[in-house]
């Protein structure tokens, strides 16, 4: 979604709370780059719907105390998968290409 500048800004706004997302899926959503989100959320957004960007911005914030678990988390699957992959192979005793 192209659209007006400040039209973008608050639908991102909204779409960020309502939906609890990260600049990262809002910028997959509407399909713009990461910098247009936060350009958009942090100074326009802020200018032309002040109480949306409070909101935004403890959405944002609470989504940036937890990266370092959401991180530690996909680390973990990723793990367990390559293991579960690496340990179905042992019963055939082949193992599965990298």
């Amino acid at each position: 979604m192209k659209g007006l500048p400040e039209e973008r800004a608050a639908e991102l706004g909204r779409y960020i709370v309502e939906n609890r997302a990260t600049v990262r899926g809002a910028a997959k959503k509407f399909g713009v780059s990461k910098s247009t989100v936060h350009k958009d959320v942090s100074e326009r957004l802020k200018r032309l719907n002040p109480t949306l960007y409070q909101e935004v911005k403890k959405v944002l914030e609470q989504n940036k105390n937890e990266r370092h678990i959401r991180g530690g988390q996909a680390t973990k699957y990723k793990y367990e998968e390559m293991h579960h992959r690496e340990s179905g192979s042992a019963e055939t005793g082949e193992k599965e290409p990298a």
